[in-house]
């Protein structure tokens, strides 16, 4: 099974746990793996053969922008099922960081892996 990837996607959401996170947004940075079969999309050079990562990546942006979650578990969550579902999307891996969250850290995050691996 082959791989279309995301890498370095940065969205802005409204995450965190503290009062003070709940009114601002932050930015997220996010990497994608998702597995298909470009054989038929690089056969006939047909885009609908295969996963739009730029229909993928404004959807993305979408969801961040009216997601208001606390844990960014959650948000991983959640943004894996939807992404699954509306992207017939049978197994992906999703890293969610958030930078700057702990300040002797560059960044934090969770990566998680949804579906059957390929």
């Amino acid at each position: 099974m082959d791989r279309v990837l995301i890498e370095g996607l940065a969205v802005e959401t409204v995450i965190g746990v503290y009062a003070w996170e709940r009114s601002i947004r932050q930015r997220l940075s996010l990497d994608l793996e998702l597995a298909t079969d470009i054989r038929p999309a690089a056969a006939g050079d047909d885009l609908g053969h295969t996963l739009d990562y730029a229909a993928i990546s404004a959807r993305i942006g979408e969801f961040a922008a009216h997601s208001h979650f606390q844990l960014v578990e959650t948000f991983a969550e959640h943004l894996a099922a939807l992404l699954r579902e509306e992207f017939a999307i049978a197994w992906l891996r999703l890293t969610v960081r958030k930078p700057g969250a702990v300040a002797e850290a560059s960044t934090v995050g969770v990566r998680i892996e949804r579906g059957e691996a390929p």
